[in-house]
């Protein structure tokens, strides 16, 4: 028995990276063409499954039709173990370009709400707490002044509300003379 490596030879790296003949080869564009190499695994995945739902058993079928979908199956195989190998390739790629790269913490590089408050309170400057602890009064000025306006409208209103209670009374009371 034959070893499916030995039966479809790995393509050839410059073969695998259709597309991008002439053009430099970097980290960035291999993961883009591994990417749209996982989609097509994908697709081929897809229509394996398709395939195999509505296959029927042999029984009673026309042979032919069972060795079209049999053939198209095998060849849907052969396509994918192609698109692995690929990919294969492309992580290899990869793998040797980001090798001497040293890889940090990802968590260190993104900046935590609780890691900056403390670190906010130490590292603060003089204007910083300046300006803020202006800003606190200036917002405490104006909360009282749009008390202070609340009152003199509840005031307006009740003034015109008497002013109007005493125009409806003297009304009336020319209406009756």
């Amino acid at each position: 028995m034959m070893n499916p490596k030995d039966r479809h030879p790995a393509p050839h790296p410059q073969g695998a990276f259709s597309g991008t003949a002439g053009k430099e080869v970097n980290t960035a564009s291999l993961c883009r063409i591994g990417q749209e190499t996982v989609q097509e695994i994908v697709s081929k995945t897809q229509e394996v499954f398709g395939l195999l739902k509505t296959w029927q058993l042999p029984n009673g079928v026309n042979p032919n039709i069972h060795q079209e979908r049999q053939t198209k199956l095998q060849d849907l195989v052969r396509q994918m173990e192609v698109l692995f190998r690929k990919l294969r390739l492309i992580y290899e790629k990869c793998h040797e370009s980001t090798a001497g790269l040293q890889h940090s913490n990802i968590e260190a590089l993104v900046p935590y709400v609780e890691h900056l408050e403390g670190k906010h309170e130490d590292s603060e400057s003089d204007s910083v707490r300046y300006v803020n602890e202006e800003r606190r009064e200036v917002v405490e000025k104006v909360k009282q002044k749009n008390q202070q306006l609340k009152v003199l409208m509840d005031q307006l209103r009740e003034l015109i509300w008497d002013v109007n209670a005493m125009m409806v009374a003297n009304s009336a009371r020319s209406a009756v003379r």
